[in-house]
């Protein structure tokens, strides 16, 4: 697994995780925000009036109201990524990181905007009678090569067709596994459950709810959103008014290190400003999806004849998801100090490492060493040999001195167990590694938390206590669920583009099969995968709706120039 893991964050590198991507999403939404005229600010007062029902119609062609289309697609994107990634991006990147997810959000809701006008403008219905939509169906129509003897190469087919690969990928590894399996983590952390259990549980309700289809997962995100986003925003603010000394300091360092980079600080070894950069954009998009071009599949089964309509509903996700819910959470762990404190955890062997020599937090040096590594601009010894255990303590290191790391800090404290018990015994270590021939063994110890665990740990940072990571886990329940729900539509509508409607039913039986499993999987191969499916479907959307720009500005203009005739007093 360490392995897989290793080359999957290699391929991240190249893709999501490379800079060119960063830019090129960033890109697309600052272009559209000055083509089209600050959008997400002329238009914000419009959502509200649209998503309320105001303008709604009786016999307009849809499968769910402006709200249900809102709450699918948000359910889609209020998930682990306003839990878990908001606390893998200032993990990996410090507090700066969080500015560059709040860009990425106010970006986005252009972005957000663009793609569902285009994507509703150009929908469809199926054999069965539902709404078929998404960024396949106007690449398929609008995204041919007409060549001087007009002749006409379907290449928009063919790039509709990888899209829709892309996305019954990125419904797996991006809105289904890590899902589950940061719920599987929470309930098992927090009340002892068994992954196996969780996962089975959730996989037999989930199976209900999807096999359902559209109507009935609209029917029952539009009740889980406001629920669960109610839950969570009153432990976090629980959170802050304990911590409420702490909250200014934390808002003013989001800011303060962008364009210097975080510093060693506690047990964070420190970020650089184009790692920051990187990560807090790459989580941004994992939260909000702007430009992933999965939105505006749950937004094309909306109940209107006007495709502008629903792009302006759809700008208020990232404006919910990111702003709002990710700012809140940003400031939790801020402000309770959990970020770059060690803790006691059980360590996760993809998230582990053991190294040759004696590494000092004190030591500036020592310090650079590792965050030159971190960084991927340098390399350092890994120990491979045996290491005697007399229980559960490491006592013979073959007349050398190791460095355990994990989550990016220098661990403390470290017990190994074998099957809850300390350990007394010989481990065998390759490169770093446990070897796959050595005993079955586990570390834990202190050292940094990321994800959900880093969440919970804040929230108990109050005066709720232990009861605070009750709210983080039953938040995250809920948060993450209702985005497999919402994954699962869209990967059954790529399958339809594909197929047809008749092996929709084998896809989402291999969806609930890979719920299951994916709960007691690690978790750090899970998120390694969602970096990488990402890129797959972001990429063609973004350069599909900039070539395909001049229609989506000619198609605002005339919706605007139409709603100004029927209401003269807007």
């Amino acid at each position: 697994m360490e392995k897989v893991h290793d080359f999957l964050i290699v391929l991240d590198g190249y893709l999501g995780g490379g800079p060119w991507f960063v830019y090129l999403l960033l890109f697309t939404g600052l272009f559209f925000t000055l083509y089209l005229g600050f959008p997400q600010i002329r238009f914000f007062r419009q959502a509200i009036r649209v998503v309320s029902g105001k303008y709604d119609r009786v016999g307009d062609l849809g499968d769910t109201s402006h709200f249900q289309a809102l709450t699918t697609a948000l359910s889609g994107t209020v998930g682990t990524g306003n839990i878990a990634g908001v606390a893998l991006a200032i993990h990996l990147g410090g507090p700066a990181a969080l500015f560059w997810m709040l860009v990425t959000g106010m970006l986005g809701m252009t972005t957000k905007f663009a793609e569902v006008t285009i994507s509703h403008k150009y929908r469809e219905v199926d054999s069965e009678g539902r709404i078929a939509g998404g960024p396949m169906y106007y690449m398929k129509k609008r995204l041919n090569i007409t060549l001087p003897n007009n002749k006409v190469i379907n290449t928009g087919k063919w790039l509709g067709a990888f899209f829709a690969v892309a996305t019954i990928m990125s419904s797996l590894g991006t809105g289904n596994m890590p899902q589950i399996n940061s719920i599987a983590s929470a309930m098992n952390s927090t009340f002892g459950i068994p992954h196996i259990i969780v996962g089975g549980v959730l996989a037999v309700l989930l199976a209900f709810v999807i096999l359902g289809g559209i109507k009935r997962i609209a029917q029952v995100t539009s009740r889980l959103v406001p629920s669960m986003a109610l839950i969570y925003v009153l432990g976090a603010l629980a959170v802050l008014t304990y911590n409420y000394d702490n909250i200014i300091p934390a808002f003013v360092s989001i800011f303060a290190d962008v364009f210097s980079g975080t510093a060693a600080t506690g047990g964070f070894l420190g970020a650089s400003v184009i790692y920051a950069f990187n990560r807090g954009v790459n989580r941004g998009l994992f939260s909000n999806e702007a430009g992933q071009g999965s939105a505006p599949i749950a937004h094309s089964a909306a109940r209107t004849d006007e495709p502008v309509s629903e792009g302006i509903v759809a700008l208020l996700e990232p404006f919910i998801d990111t702003i709002l819910i990710c700012t809140l959470t940003g400031l939790v762990l801020l402000s309770s100090g959990v970020w770059n404190d060690k803790v006691h955890n059980d360590f996760q062997r993809a998230d582990q490492l053991i190294l040759v020599g004696n590494f000092d937090q004190e030591d500036q040096e020592d310090v650079e060493k590792l965050f030159r590594y971190f960084s991927n601009q340098g390399d350092l010894p890994r120990f491979t040999g045996s290491l005697e255990v007399v229980n559960g303590r490491i006592t013979a290191k073959i007349n050398q001195e190791i460095t355990i790391l994990h989550a990016r800090s220098i661990a403390e404290n470290v017990q190994v167990t074998h099957q809850g018990q300390p350990y007394s015994g010989e481990i065998i270590i390759d490169n770093g590694r446990l070897h796959e021939s050595s005993v079955p063994v586990s570390f834990s110890g202190q050292s940094l938390l990321h994800s959900a665990p880093l969440t919970a740990e804040a929230f108990t940072r109050s005066f709720l206590g232990n009861f605070g990571q009750y709210i983080v886990a039953i938040g995250l329940l809920l948060f993450a669920f209702s985005t497999a729900i919402s994954w699962s539509y869209y990967g059954d509508r790529s399958v339809t583009y594909l197929f047809g409607t008749k092996y929709v039913i084998h896809y989402r039986v291999a969806y609930v099969l890979a719920f299951f499993l994916a709960s007691f999987t690690d978790t750090t191969i899970i998120w390694a995968i969602s970096y990488i499916t990402i890129a797959f479907m972001a990429v063609p959307n973004l350069i599909g709706i900039l070539l395909l720009r001049k229609e989506i500005k000619q198609t605002i203009a005339e919706y605007w120039n139409k709603y100004m005739v029927n209401n003269p007093d807007q």
